[in-house]
């Protein structure tokens, strides 16, 4: 190989070093931000079953008040 033809060939690596160097620079940003956002959503589902699981009780509570009332009415 000659001088010149070395020379390029390093170039051209340089430039597909670069290249790799950016695209990875790039996933692992959008791995951060993907993990980011996994860890809100998994904070939200967590809020909505928590607040699911009160409004259950809430109606099962109601629900058995309606009953004793029902029970109470004269036939």
């Amino acid at each position: 190989m000659t001088r010149s033809a070395g020379a390029a060939y390093s170039a051209r690596m340089d430039t597909d070093l670069a290249a790799l160097e950016q695209k990875l620079t790039t996933l692992i940003a959008h791995t951060r931000a993907l993990r980011a956002a996994n860890e809100s959503l998994r904070k939200e589902l967590a809020a909505a079953h928590e607040r699911q699981r009160q409004l259950t009780s809430r109606m099962e509570q109601a629900s058995a008040r309606v009953d004793a009332l029902l029970a109470r009415i004269p036939e």
